[in-house]
């Protein structure tokens, strides 16, 4: 019971912390291109994480390992954040925060797919019928739908999902702020010269808020998140404790609208409450 109440902490703390992301996200692209905001935030997010490596004396991960830090590296350090970025150009953070929840499912089926857990056949049940809504969503005019921005947001919850999974399985041996650590260094030969090619010619446009937005998914959206997220999905089950992610639309939207004052459909708040339900019943099967 102890080590489940701590994965369901630990992951609770990673979902608050990554609500914030896309809110900032949009913010930030306001002023920074999406390649530039996507390399900017991963090399400092990769310094801090160099920083702890070394301090702590930490070993070198294994050959073994190499794979899965990738397979993480390609979906929460480049995949994930770059999409959404790109798909903020087009739609707003209110209207893509509904589409985490389809991370649930995502992460769940990366769960059984690299992670080997088998939720039970209610578990697909309502995770599927949860998904179905939020499509549905995606498919209705809400006023601030985008084709090319709902289909870049779908790209980067599989990405993910896919990072969440092979990140929570491996930092069963190794440690989740290990993990996206060397993720994080991983990507950081990628990361320099893409930084260096997308370089601001000015940054006299650069407002306040928009260092704030790369501020807050530099350190917490890209390290300080994954530090608990990780963990809990190691201690509690990735598709169990994944779940959580039914939090986040609520904390999201609310955040869109109260401080970047967005516009949030009656749509958009039923959409999130119905896959709220779904997931709820789902993790009880999980």
């Amino acid at each position: 019971m102890q080590s489940a109440g701590s994965g369901w902490g630990n992951g609770l703390l990673g979902v608050i912390i990554f609500s914030g992301s896309l809110p900032a996200t949009r913010v930030a692209v306001g002023c920074f291109s999406a390649l530039f905001l996507t390399s900017a935030r991963a090399i400092i997010a990769a310094l801090i994480g160099a920083a702890v490596l070394g301090l702590l004396r930490q070993a070198w991960p294994a050959r073994r390992d190499l794979a899965s830090l990738t397979i993480v590296s390609i979906g929460v350090v480049v995949g994930f954040p770059l999409l959404t970025a790109l798909a903020l150009q087009h739609i707003t953070s209110a209207h893509s925060i509904v589409f985490i929840g389809l991370l649930p499912l995502s992460t769940a089926i990366f769960a059984v797919l690299r992670g080997g857990e088998r939720p039970q056949p209610l578990f697909w049940l309502f995770a599927i019928l949860g998904s179905a809504t939020v499509a549905g969503f995606a498919l209705s005019n809400d006023g601030t739908a985008s084709v090319a921005g709902d289909l870049l947001m779908v790209a980067a919850i599989v990405l993910c999902g896919l990072g969440y999974a092979e990140g929570a399985a491996l930092s069963r041996r190794i440690g989740g702020w290990q993990v996206i650590s060397w993720a994080l260094l991983l990507a950081l030969p990628l990361m320099l010269p893409v930084m260096v090619w997308t370089w601001p010619s000015t940054w006299s446009d650069v407002g306040a808020s928009a260092w704030i937005g790369l501020a807050y998914v530099s350190i917490f959206s890209m390290f300080v998140g994954f530090i608990f997220w990780y963990r809990g999905l190691a201690i509690g089950g990735i598709a169990r404790v994944g779940q959580l992610q039914q939090l986040q639309p609520f904390f999201g939207l609310a955040l869109a609208g109260f401080l970047l004052h967005e516009p949030v459909a009656w749509s958009m708040v039923a959409a999130t409450a119905l896959v709220v339900v779904c997931v709820f019943f789902a993790r009880r099967y999980a």
